[in-house]
């Protein structure tokens, strides 16, 4: 039965395993930031695009091409008969339709 009443002081740390435990710990963290970084692109991959200037361009491009559909006639599909029509002559449209129905 060992005793209890006498106490041993605890020995010393080596520097070598204070080395040790530092060193597998930044191998842990090194391997964890390289799986994690391998797996994200940068965002000017995900897009194409690599400047502000290029992205400013085609959001003017958009824009123009947003407008022109809202704003002029054209076909959809002209099989089935579908046709775009300008915002504001589909309101007039559908303030006619509505408005005879009262």
């Amino acid at each position: 039965m060992s005793d209890l009443s006498t106490t041993s002081s605890p020995r010393p740390v080596s520097l070598f395993t204070v080395a040790a435990v530092f060193v597998g710990f930044a191998l842990f963290l090194g391997v964890v930031y390289y799986f994690y970084t391998s797996n994200r692109k940068p965002a000017d991959a995900r897009d194409g695009v690599r400047s502000t200037a290029q992205r400013r361009e085609m959001l003017v491009e958009l824009r123009k091409k947003e407008a022109e559909l809202t704003t002029k006639y054209g076909w959809v599909d002209q099989k089935a008969g579908v046709v775009r029509l300008p915002i504001e002559r589909a309101m007039d449209l559908t303030v006619q339709q509505y408005g005879a129905k009262k």
